[in-house]
């Protein structure tokens, strides 16, 4: 998994950050501008499509109308899965679950994709971990 950790920070520059509003108290909120802050461009996905951080936010991956890198997943385990079938309907290259989202059979259809994934880790923190 490392060595998709690294891809993916390396590579990915523009991220879909599902569950991603405009509230600060939510960890996406905060994980959303650190992404943004070194570089990486980020686009909110919500129900409410809200716009977060100053980028536009979309209702569902299907509707944003630009290529995505990768799909970083702020849901809840059981409702998580989705969200990497969702990934590999886009053309995303990789998703990413964050702390606490693992599912086990997600991650085997992403890899079957040929989608890097990394499940149950921040980006925030593997960054500041290299």
């Amino acid at each position: 998994m490392r060595e998709d950790v690294d891809w993916i920070l390396e590579n990915c520059q523009v991220w879909a950050i599902v569950g991603l509003s405009d509230n600060p108290s939510r960890a996406a909120h905060g994980v959303a501008r650190f992404l943004q802050q070194r570089g990486k461009k980020i686009v909110p996905v919500h129900p409410s499509a809200e716009t977060v951080h100053g980028e536009q936010g979309y209702a569902t991956l299907a509707d944003i109308p630009f290529a995505v890198d990768v799909v970083d997943v702020f849901r809840r385990s059981e409702d998580a899965g989705q969200f990497v079938d969702e990934a590999v309907e886009i053309g995303a290259k990789a998703v990413w679950f964050q702390l606490g989202v693992v599912d086990d059979a997600a991650y085997a259809r992403a890899r079957e994709a040929g989608l890097h994934m990394v499940m149950d880790v921040c980006p925030a923190i593997e960054w500041r971990s290299r």
